[in-house]
């Protein structure tokens, strides 16, 4: 498993970010029983940069908490036999991973939702970290059953971490 971190947002979190990146790119990729070994990009932005993607990418023009760009399509989610995932996998050559995708975070973003929901950073970064794995793995919540879906995978991964608001 490989995990490219990188901070560009010039935040400083009271807790070590790559140990934390691996144990949680670890331990979904094992939840979604992947049968590859993982290559994941995770970025640290600041409130601009994350406002530029977003309206780039999503045509949203204001801020948020992540983003996911994932490098494969799935039949259904996590369905690593999917004819569309085979037709997309994506090998690194570096490493012989699978490329999963990217994660972008906004610290302040972070920084200002832990404080909202009372919980602490390190909950509030995990989560939005397990949140874009399960993105990364095929999972969305454009529509009702979708998000029950995903939103019960958060709180189960979220759980088994012992990582509690």
């Amino acid at each position: 498993m490989t995990v490219l971190f990188e901070n560009e947002s010039g935040i400083v979190f009271g807790f070590p970010l790559p140990p934390l990146l691996d144990l949680l790119v670890r331990h979904v990729t094992e939840y979604v029983k992947c049968p590859y070994e993982v290559e994941v990009s995770v970025s640290l932005v600041d409130r601009e940069s994350i406002h530029r993607m977003n309206r780039e990418f999503r045509r949203v023009d204001r801020p948020t908490d992540v983003l996911s760009f994932p490098m494969m399509e799935y039949g259904e989610p996590a369905d690593f036999e999917s004819g569309e995932f085979l037709a997309s996998r994506t090998i690194s050559p570096g490493t012989g991973e699978l490329m999963l995708g990217d994660i972008v975070l906004c610290g302040e973003v972070v920084r200002e939702q832990a404080e909202e929901y009372g919980h602490s950073e390190r909950r509030e970064f995990s989560f939005l970290v397990v949140h874009s794995m399960l993105h990364l793995f095929g999972y969305d919540h454009e529509g009702e059953e979708e998000r029950n879906v995903m939103e019960e995978h958060q709180r189960e991964i979220m759980e088994q971490l012992n990582i509690r608001r």
